[in-house]
């Protein structure tokens, strides 16, 4: 191939992968950038998962909004991010969890910190805590996840929305929607 035709697949690769987020412009590279060395890809594409209004009455966390998303690469699908927001003292930061396709939690991530205390809950390694959870765990803050001084508020709240978080995947599972 020419470079002329290489640098113009590239690029409209890289425009589908952008068109196929739905999520806000200011996060779309930091998640995609995420996925691509959590799973080891350059190409993939991102797929809304659609709850019904229905079901949002039987999980834990509603989905009214696009935050749940299929990681699909070659038709293939390789796992699940989920990006959000918790709250934090006065704020609150975004984060994303990713998982694998037994909803497994692959990686945690903090997105956005708007606080000017308590990003040490952006380290990996206090997220790294989170790798290898699912539905099956029940993660209690200053037991099972570390506390951490000055970031309390935003270190349990992290804690409970991971926890709120796997309970709903769990359901979403069992009512085959994942």
């Amino acid at each position: 191939m020419k470079f002329k035709e290489l640098f113009f697949i590239s690029i409209l690769i890289i425009a589908l992968i952008l068109m196929s987020f739905r999520l806000p412009s200011n996060l779309q590279k930091k998640v995609a950038k995420e996925i691509k060395i959590a799973f080891s890809l350059e190409d993939f594409l991102l797929e809304e998962v659609i709850i019904p209004d229905s079901l949002n009455t039987k999980v834990e966390i509603k989905f009214h909004e696009s935050k749940l998303f299929k990681i699909n690469t070659n038709s293939n699908l390789i796992g699940y991010a989920y990006l959000d927001k918790a709250p934090s003292k006065t704020d609150e930061f975004d984060y994303l969890i990713l998982f694998d396709t037994g909803l497994i939690i692959k990686k945690a991530k903090v997105l956005v910190y708007r606080e000017d205390y308590g990003g040490e809950i952006g380290s990996k390694r206090w997220l790294k805590q989170f790798i290898g959870k699912s539905s099956e765990d029940r993660l209690i803050y200053a037991k099972d996840i570390i506390a951490i001084s000055g970031a309390t508020i935003s270190a349990n709240s992290m804690t409970i929305a991971v926890n709120k978080l796997l309970q709903s995947i769990d359901k979403l599972h069992q009512l085959k929607v994942l």
